[in-house]
């Protein structure tokens, strides 16, 4: 028997760009003589839809043509296809010599199939099933790839049947999904998996046929903390097919952001490097007055190693302008005023998201990168309309302390093209001095980023609360000696400034789920307007 498993990257709402792949995939199963051809769920309507179908009806009509004219394809081949149902679940249609079979039992070639979305054991009660066909859209995340396939493997051999998994490729607000498609026979074994991150028509006889390549990671309960030497290659694949797919789905070419020099911007630049293309990268450096010679110097090499576009314009006249025109408005302001106001901080990054947006706009399919990390987002430590300005926000859910690691894993990977000082200073945003006249670390401001981001990881995905980090041994404390009550003035720091930063969350550009666990709005939701007493 050869079946077909078409690996597909979709867009909602475009049922007739949708049908456009399956129409090919079709074409290319008759021409290769498959038995039967299968699609990933929702192929018609694209995924994930939010409330199309809802507000426009007519989505469904033109669905419902299209499905007849799948029907019609079907002569000497049985296809399966995902679409919307009535009540916006996860349907399925069957068909073979243009007749509808019953997607929940069929008969091909002597077996007997069922489709699903997920594993279902149910559907085994009364049913004799050869081969279960589950079509589940699954993103990609820290931990999931693998612990997938070992949900996968048990329930193959623990119902002795095969279980093929036929999954989506490309970017859909905030999830990118990862493909691997794969085939698991009677007991459990992998026997076939495609390519993870890439469209692709893949044959397979017999139900069987090659491991292509695919990004493991551990199971998530393998992780240790802050160890995230098996996750990178999959976490920077997962970011590099995002941006690929966001732009081209969008009607993007090229992206601008700021080189700060930073970590943030350095890893940003690198990744759309590698997405977009060196030609369709431009990166501004934007110093001010504060800006060390060591940051300027440090993104003009990264720029150069990269082959990137670069320019620099300082910030100074704008903010010298700003600064002038302000003063004289806030003393006529009879409000009470802050002791320790950040209007000037933030009037340096927000006058850098102003020039790269005017660079944007002014040129064609050009989009504004936002630079923010999670950890900074966590705690508040992000600008609205300054860092967390753009068009999209590649690293919204990657860690600083993974960032370093990223920058590492680039490095090997393309040959040290980050300039090493830039890996090895603390890092900071450069917006104001200290008594001694030099720029303010961020750590210095908030905590240590290994402190910070194991509070995140067992928040997340450990469901700690105040007391149990108040008890738990931090990785951070096993190196470096801490009072116990600077370790709890740094937990209370992150639950205030975290419970302050809610609103800024609802802001964030589109951006990549890569975590396990996030705070992207798609799935995680915690009203702005909240009131939540983490601390004693």
């Amino acid at each position: 028997m050869r079946i077909l498993i078409a690996q597909i990257d979709t867009i909602a709402g475009d049922i007739e760009y949708n049908f456009s792949k399956v129409k090919d995939a079709i074409s290319y199963a008759k021409t290769n003589c498959a038995n039967l051809v299968i699609f990933p769920e929702y192929t018609l309507s694209g995924f994930p839809f939010g409330d199309i179908f809802e507000r426009h009806n007519s989505l469904f009509d033109i669905q419902d043509n299209i499905l007849n004219e799948i029907k019609n394809l079907s002569t000497n081949l049985a296809i399966v296809i995902g679409y919307v149902g009535d009540s916006l679940e996860s349907a399925f249609k069957v068909f073979s010599n243009s007749i509808e079979l019953n997607a929940q039992s069929f008969e091909l070639n002597g077996l007997n199939f069922c489709v699903e979305s997920g594993l279902n054991s149910d559907l085994l009660k009364n049913n004799k099933i050869d081969v279960y066909l589950n079509c589940l859209s699954s993103p990609s995340r820290a931990g999931l790839i693998q612990e997938r396939e070992s949900c996968y493997s048990k329930f193959a051999s623990e119902n002795n049947l095969k279980l093929i998994h036929i999954n989506q490729v490309g970017y859909s607000d905030s999830y990118v999904f990862d493909g691997a498609s794969s085939i698991y026979n009677e007991i459990g074994k992998k026997v076939f998996c495609a390519n993870s991150f890439e469209e692709g028509f893949y044959l397979v006889d017999n139900f069987e046929g090659k491991i292509l390549e695919t990004y493991f990671s551990k199971s998530f309960d393998d992780f240790s903390i802050l160890n995230y030497e098996d996750d990178l290659e999959r976490c920077f694949e997962s970011i590099i097919c995002g941006i690929r797919s966001y732009f081209s789905k969008n009607g993007f070419k090229k992206a601008v952001l700021g080189l700060s020099g930073g970590l943030d911007s350095t890893i940003c630049a690198c990744l759309l490097r590698y997405a977009l293309g060196q030609d369709n990268v431009l990166a501004i450096s934007m110093p001010s007055k504060i800006t060390t010679s060591l940051s300027k110097n440090d993104a003009g090499e990264l720029a150069k190693n990269l082959g990137i576009k670069y320019l620099e314009l300082p910030i100074e006249n704008v903010y010298k302008s700003f600064c002038s025109d302000f003063d004289n408005l806030f003393n006529d302001i009879d409000f009470e005023r802050y002791q320790n106001s950040t209007t000037f901080e933030n009037l340096q990054a927000r006058s850098r998201a102003t020039i790269l947006w005017s660079v944007a706009n002014e040129f064609k399919n050009t989009l504004t990168i936002a630079t923010s990390d999670k950890s900074e987002l966590y705690i508040g430590y992000a600008t609205v309309n300054g860092d967390m300005s753009g068009g999209f926000a590649p690293i919204a859910d990657v860690c600083k302390t993974k960032l370093f690691e990223l920058g590492k894993y680039i490095n090997k990977r393309f040959g040290d093209i980050i300039p090493l000082s830039i890996l090895e200073k603390r890092p900071g945003a450069e917006l104001k001095l200290d008594e001694n006249g030099i720029p303010v670390c961020a750590e210095d401001e908030n905590m240590p980023y290994h402190f910070l981001d194991e509070i995140i990881y067992l928040v997340e995905n450990k469901g700690y609360g105040y007391f149990e980090l108040l008890e738990h041994l931090f990785e951070y404390e096993k190196e470096h000696q801490i009072s116990k009550s600077q370790k709890e003035e740094w937990i209370k720091k992150f639950y205030n400034k975290m419970n302050f930063s809610t609103f800024k969350w609802h802001l964030l550009p589109p951006s990549i789920i890569n975590d396990y666990n996030s705070i992207n709005s798609v799935e995680y939701y915690q009203p702005i307007t909240s009131r939540i007493k983490f601390t004693k």
